[in-house]
């Protein structure tokens, strides 16, 4: 995970996730829209899962 991509994702969490399929994408979108703390929360744990 590089600085820039954390730097997006507290900045404007969907677009930081985007590559990572559009159910990331959309999660991330809806918890941004809801909040902007869950949406960062999602895009940070999404951002740092291995498995990815």
């Amino acid at each position: 995970m590089s600085i820039w991509r954390v730097l997006l994702s507290i900045l404007f969490p969907p677009l930081a996730v985007i590559d990572k399929g559009c159910g990331s994408f959309i999660i991330t979108l809806i918890l941004t829209l809801c909040g902007w703390i869950p949406g960062v929360i999602a895009a940070l744990i999404i951002l740092n899962n291995p498995k990815n």
